[in-house]
Order: C-alpha cells, then sequence, then structure tokens
C-alpha cells in the first residue's frame, strides 16, 4: 500500500500518529520539501495539497486534487493473434486511459510461455504484423499501453505458430486436399460459473460456463475467411450481465486467431434507487475471483471505494452517504488482477440521495429490452425500426422514455442504445 501524505503551506511536520479506518502511522518523518523519504517497505512523498475537498483550477499549467493522489490507469488491451506463412497478424482493442491519455503501445515477443519478452515500440496504433518468424516456432506475443513513459496496463499473452502457406495439389486418385479450418479462439477472465455468450455479427453463436478459477475458453470453427464482429458478455449467477465488448476481426482464410486476455466487467446492483442521507447504500455485484474491484461514485469530482471479490466472485460495499449532498449520482465498478489485468467498467446505474429510502424495482433490462424478455436482440430491433420516423403512440412513449433515450423520437442515438445493451 502507498500512503500519501500532503505539505500544506507548512515546512516542517510534527511526529505524531495519523490513523484511519485502515490503517494507523506513527511517528512518520516526513521531507518538508520537494522529494521523498524512504524505507525497506514504503515512500513518504511530500505534495502540494489543498485545505478543501474538490480540485484547484486557478493556475494555467495544472490542476491540484485534493486528499489522496490521483494515479493514471487503463483497462487492459486485448489482444488477437493470427499466424500466416513467416509472420503473425496482430490486433488489439483500444485501451482507454483514466487521468492519462495512451501515446504508445509495445509489443512483448517471446518464444516460451511467460517470457522472457523482447519488446518494441510500435507507436499509437492497433494492429501490426510481426515478419521474419521461423514456421512451425511458437511465439508468444503481449501488448503493453503507455501514457509517454509510463505503463498502465498490459494484454493477456496470445500464442501464435506461423505455418507455410499449403499449395494446392490435384490428386489423381479421386481425393484430392482438404483445405484446412479457419478457427477464432477466445480466453479470458469472468465471474466463477457463470455464462460466457459469444455473438457473431449480433447473433448468439456460442456460450461457455466459467471455471473455478474465473478463466474461460469458446472455440468456434466452421467459418469462411471474412470480416466478423464479435461480441462477448457475461451473466451472473443473477441473471445480471455485463456489459458487450466486441472485436471486429478479419479471419484468414484455413489460419487460427487467438483473441486473448479478455477480461469481462464487472456486474453491479444497488440496494436502493434513493437511499436517506446518511444511510448505507450497498453496492454489488460479480467479478473474476479473488479481483480487486474499484468502485466510483461521481457527481462531477468523483469518489473512488475499494473492495475484494471473493472466491466465487462476489463482492460487496456499503457505502455510508453522510459525505454526499442531496442529488442523484451515479456509480460504476472495474476489476484488476494483481493490479496487471483491468477490466473495462461495468453498467453505469444511478442512485438519489434525498430524505427517504426506496427500494430498487427488480424487473427487466433497464435499458434497451423493449418487448420486456429480459433480452436485447432484433425483436427490440425490429420494434424501434417500426416507430423510425413515426409518431410515437402514446403508450410506446412511456416505453421510450424508459428503455430508450426519452426525447419522444426514434433516431440513430436509440438504436446506439440498442447496441449497446445487445445480448442477441
Amino acid at each position: 500500500m502507498l500512503i500519501i501524505l500532503a505539505s500544506v503551506l507548512s515546512s516542517w511536520v510534527s511526529a505524531e500518529e495519523f490513523s484511519s479506518t485502515n490503517f494507523i502511522l506513527r511517528d512518520p518523518v516526513i521531507t518538508p520539501a520537494s522529494g521523498f523519504s524512504s524505507s525497506a517497505n514504503f515512500q513518504y512523498f511530500s505534495n502540494t495539497g489543498q485545505t478543501a475537498t474538490g480540485e484547484a483550477t486557478s493556475p494555467t499549467s495544472y490542476i491540484v486534487y485534493s486528499g489522496f493522489l490521483y494515479f493514471a490507469t487503463s483497462t487492459s488491451p486485448v489482444l488477437s493473434a493470427t499466424a500466416g506463412d513467416s509472420q503473425v497478424s496482430l490486433s488489439w482493442t483500444e485501451a482507454i486511459g483514466t487521468l492519462a491519455n495512451i501515446t504508445n503501445y509495445q509489443l512483448g515477443i517471446a518464444t516460451a510461455s511467460g517470457g522472457p519478452y523482447t519488446y518494441q515500440s510500435l507507436g499509437n496504433v492497433y494492429s501490426y504484423t510481426k515478419t521474419g518468424l521461423t514456421n512451425g516456432t511458437a511465439y508468444y506475443f503481449i501488448i503493453k499501453a503507455y501514457a509517454n513513459t509510463l505503463s498502465l496496463s498490459q494484454s493477456g499473452e496470445s500464442a501464435a505458430t506461423p505455418v507455410a502457406t499449403a499449395v494446392s495439389t490435384t490428386s489423381t486418385g479421386g481425393g484430392g486436399i482438404s483445405a484446412p479450418a479457419t478457427l477464432v479462439n477466445f480466453s479470458g477472465w469472468a465471474y466463477p460459473y457463470s455464462n460466457v455468450i459469444l455473438l457473431k455479427d449480433a447473433q448468439v453463436a456460442a456460450m461457455t460456463i466459467v471455471g473455478a478459477d474465473s478463466n474461460f475458453t469458446i472455440n468456434l470453427t466452421g467459418l469462411a475467411g471474412g470480416s466478423y464482429v464479435f461480441s462477448v458478455y457475461a451473466r451472473d449467477e443473477d441473471n445480471r450481465r455485463s456489459p458487450l465488448q466486441n472485436f471486429p476481426l478479419v479471419l484468414k482464410a484455413g489460419a487460427t486467431t487467438n483473441v486473448s486476455g479478455i477480461f469481462i466487467a464487472p456486474t453491479i446492483t444497488l440496494d436502493k434507487s434513493e437511499v436517506k442521507r446518511g444511510d448505507n447504500l450497498a453496492i454489488s455485484g460479480y467479478s473474476a475471483a479473488n479481483s480487486n474491484i474499484t468502485i466510483t461514485i461521481d457527481a462531477g469530482s468523483g469518489l473512488i471505494v475499494q473492495t475484494k471479490a471473493n472466491k466465487v466472485g462476489a463482492y460487496s460495499y456499503n457505502f455510508d452517504t453522510s459525505s454526499l449532498d442531496y442529488g442523484t449520482y451515479n456509480v460504476k465498478s472495474r476489476a484488476s488482477i494483481n493490479n496487471q489485468f483491468i477490466s473495462g467498467v461495468s453498467f453505469i446505474l444511478n442512485f438519489k440521495v434525498s430524505t427517504r429510502n426506496a427500494p430498487v424495482e427488480i424487473g427487466t433490462l433497464a435499458k434497451g429490452d423493449l418487448n420486456n424478455d429480459n433480452y436485447v436482440n432484433l425483436i427490440d430491433f425490429s420494434i424501434a425500426a417500426y416507430w423510425y420516423g413515426r409518431v410515437l403512440s402514446s403508450d410506446f412513449r412511456e416505453i421510450e422514455k424508459e428503455k430508450l433515450n426519452g426525447d419522444g423520437l426514434i433516431n440513430l442515438v436509440d438504436f446506439s442504445i440498442l447496441g449497446y445493451y445487445w445480448t442477441g
């Protein structure tokens, strides 16, 4: 744990006891100016701080945040590898930075799983073909995302074995040589014992059950070479689902493509839609077993709390709302494994701080499910398409208000909402 203390306006700090619900710090020795003091176990950094919550934006060259220092992070890129003749074609999803912008990706390559890797800088791109490889040798790849010189996250490892291009021959015996199959394999982490669903061009193509170790693998065969949009999501044991993760791929006929390091975002639920100020709000959901969960309660500045999932992936946090003013807030969660692999964010939920408590209504999906069957698929798309460009009926106007963007029209914004919540 990195403990950071701020020196505000003073030139010295006396030795005394600092405490919180998580730690006690006795008789610290802190450098009074810029720099740090260290021991074998930790470092104390001096820092300019504030005496009030929020942020100071008056300097033109920087912003000062009060409280604990903010650390940049990013989602982990998902890496795809397709073998060719003496080469491997690589592509990866964009790493989304928080408090930093991704400026560069580095490719690591090894001939043994787990490395050691040899790295090369690729720039801010999302695909690369590694050439000059030896056919028949297995290669292992990872991608690291950087903000300038700061490494923020990395992908899971993806393997591929280059092979020589097959030469077609004619058989006089009437048999012939069959072409190699076109395969794509998906692997990553989700919630133990949950269902992971794979969509191919918006239609359900396969499903698997996640193991106790949170790992899942889906192998898809019988494909032709060409362009596809694959999507993956999970349903936890309470039938709550995660956001979609999309992977546009161009499959090479006769080749195997491996998509590795998919980290399904957590599910999330609240016990109240409206909470009396000072009462607790229970925030819970599922993620990978024993993963670290970061929960953000955001009404502009953002308040971050952390908890940990148990061995079956369940997490919960009782948030004390005493520090919140009356108003509406949103909450979301994300997960990390060993501070190395970082998921995307969960769905974003809203709650209101007021003078009373109101439970969350248990029902169908909050958005996109126009026919209330707990799925968002072609039926819902067809319903929305029927009303596109038409004056909405009074009944459907209420549905559009609740399930879509609530502007009284069916337009591209509504179809984007359907795509975001799509289940197939």
